[in-house]
Order: structure tokens, then C-alpha cells, then sequence
């Protein structure tokens, strides 16, 4: 009878744990001047396996060239040999003004120094047009994202590199140089074969920034690489990805995309409503409130705990140590006795 009055308490409380660990869960997330409150996951512009239905299509998603899919790893834009390339485009257009996107991807191949070419993000306005840009067209409308593997020239920073250019429609990519000068922002890390699974999550508020980190080295460490201020993308862009290898070679691979619509607000010094003299440098008030749901429900529960254990004694006292259940008796022999009658119908 004990582990019954415990059990009822605990599932009580159950809800409420759920609801305090959401919150914990739900920290707002600062980049520069905005916060990201919330995101609400767009299911037109995020991938997952098996990738394809039973009629081996995908209602969201093209792929063509030499990208194929395999449903219980990944959508294979390259292959490791030579003079490869595939592409994976979103059929409808991206219309949040403000959103988070996350790529797991990989990019494998023979040990060595030579390999390559790369891959590419894309949020462009125009789709599925091969070109030479890592398998896409050149004089792209929108933002490129490059994951560059081979050197074409001599440069003062290293490969494997991640660059970003905006392009508007009319200027050409210079692979020759590997767009170097072309940039608005990039970082160099090595992502190729690595341990751990490579994502990249770009985040972007219409008008405001757009920032690109990276986990390559640990599991949730995510590494700053991008970030502008004051920069627009076309309204409504495609998502797309693509790959292309020429002499040297490697494997390209996309193994989940999730997109998500993103709710910000501003930071603002009026939404900190702390008593002054009160607030401690480095937390913020969601790990408190967080940390008081656990403590008042962890003292909810051994409450009800205690209450159970009262009347589990009480029972014991007058009642000689046997509980009925609706007809159904169990004694403290650990068997049944009795019938159980008059059963309920539901």
C-alpha cells in the first residue's frame, strides 16, 4: 500500500516535472542584439531518413546529377571519384523572414593531401541550375555557403575552409582564387573525416545578422565561424545543397536538415526586472526559475512520499495488513485472494 500511495503521488506530479524540464529546455538563445524566444520547426524545408517515400520520391525535395540516396544513412551528393556532381533542392521557397537552419553533413574520402573539391549551402532565388560553383551555377542570386576542401592558389589562411558570399546575380564566383576577397565572412576548420558528426547551424534575422557556427570538434560544441550585421537575403529563397569533385575526389554527403522559424525579440535593459544588488553576473533568471520548478517538485514528491508512508502505517494498524481493490483483495503473503467481480466496461 505504500508503493501505491508513493506511485499515485508521483504520477501526480509527473505533468508538472514534464512542464518544469520544457522550461529549463526552453532557455532563449542571445546572438548580438536579438534573442531567439522560440522556433517552430517548417517540415517543407527539413530532411530526415529515410529520405524517400514508397514511390522513391520526396514531397519537399529534388535531387539530381549523381546524388543518390541511401535510406538509412544519408543523400550522397558525390561519390569519392573524380568529375562527380549532384545537387538537393527544396521544391518551395523559404518565406520566414527569420530562421534557424541545421545540416548534419560529411565529407569523407582517402587519407591524404589531395582531395576535394567541396560543397555548398545555398539559399538563393533560383534552384537545380548546374554550374561550376561546386555544382551550381555562377551569378547566383542569394547567399552562398561554401565548405571549400582544395586549395586553388596560394592563401595565407588554411583548408579545409568555410566562406560565405553574397551574390547578386551578376558577379561571378572566382574559383580560380577560391573566392578569396569575395567573402563577407569565413573561418577555416577541419571537418573533414572527423570523429564526431559535422553540423553547421545558420541562424538568420531579416535585415538584422546572420551567423554560421560549427560542431566538428566535440559533440554540442558549436564554434563560431560567421557573423554579419546589417544583412539582407532575397525574400523567399530556396534551399539547396551541392557538391562537385574534379581531379582530386571525395565523398558528399547530407545525412538530416532541420529548419526551423524563428521568434525573436530585441534585448532590451527594461526586460531585466531583478531587485537590484540581487543578480548574479553570468545567470540568467531561466536557470533560476528552472532550478526552483526541480527544487519545489523534488519537495512535492517527498512530501506525498511521507503522506504515503502515514497511511500505509495507519492501514497497517487498523486495517490487519490486507488492502481491497474494488473485489479483489491482495494479502501480505504476496498472493491473491478473492474474486474480481463486477468489472467495468470502457
Amino acid at each position: 500500500m505504500f508503493l501505491t500511495s508513493l506511485w499515485s503521488s508521483v504520477l501526480t506530479l509527473l505533468p508538472l516535472i514534464g512542464l518544469a524540464q520544457a522550461a529549463a529546455d526552453t532557455v532563449p538563445t542571445k546572438i548580438g542584439n536579438q534573442t531567439i524566444e522560440r522556433t517552430v520547426q517548417l517540415r517543407t524545408h527539413s530532411l530526415f531518413a529515410p529520405y524517400i517515400d514508397q514511390d522513391l520520391q520526396n514531397r519537399w525535395w529534388d535531387f539530381g546529377a549523381d546524388s543518390y540516396v541511401n535510406t538509412n544513412k544519408h543523400i550522397r551528393l558525390t561519390r569519392n571519384r573524380p568529375s562527380q556532381m549532384g545537387w538537393l533542392w527544396s521544391r518551395l521557397p523559404l518565406t520566414s523572414q527569420n530562421f534557424v537552419i541545421e545540416v548534419e553533413f560529411k565529407v569523407s574520402g582517402d587519407s591524404g593531401h589531395l582531395f576535394g573539391d567541396g560543397m555548398a549551402i545555398w539559399l538563393t532565388t533560383e534552384r537545380t541550375q548546374p554550374g561550376p560553383v561546386f555544382g551550381n551555377k555562377n551569378e547566383f542570386n542569394g547567399l552562398g555557403l561554401f565548405l571549400d576542401t582544395y586549395a586553388n592558389a596560394r592563401h595565407t589562411f588554411a583548408f579545409p575552409r568555410i566562406m560565405a558570399m553574397l551574390g547578386d546575380g551578376k558577379t561571378a564566383y572566382n574559383y580560380n582564387n577560391d573566392g578569396d576577397g569575395q567573402e563577407i565572412g569565413a573561418c577555416s576548420a577541419n571537418y573533414r573525416r572527423t570523429n564526431v558528426a559535422t553540423k553547421l547551424k545558420i541562424t538568420y534575422v531579416k535585415d538584422t545578422f546572420l551567423d554560421v557556427k560549427i560542431q566538428y570538434q566535440a559533440w554540442d560544441e558549436w564554434t563560431d565561424c560567421i557573423y554579419v550585421e546589417n544583412i539582407s537575403l532575397p525574400q523567399s529563397p530556396f534551399l539547396g545543397f551541392s557538391a562537385m569533385t574534379g581531379d582530386v575526389a571525395d565523398a558528399h554527403d547530407v545525412i538530416a536538415v532541420t529548419t526551423s522559424s524563428a521568434i525573436t525579440s530585441a534585448i532590451t535593459s527594461k526586460t531585466s526586472k531583478s531587485i537590484p544588488g540581487t543578480k548574479i553576473p553570468g545567470v540568467s533568471s531561466s536557470t533560476w526559475t528552472g532550478f526552483f520548478f526541480k527544487l519545489f517538485l523534488f519537495s512535492g514528491v517527498c512530501v506525498g512520499g511521507y503522506y504515503g508512508w502515514m497511511e500505509y502505517q495507519k492501514r497497517n494498524k487498523y486495517g490487519g495488513g490486507m488492502a481491497n481493490f474494488g473485489g479483489m483483495s491482495l494479502s501480505g503473503g504476496g498472493g491473491f485472494s478473492g474474486v474480481y467481480t463486477n468489472p467495468k466496461r470502457f
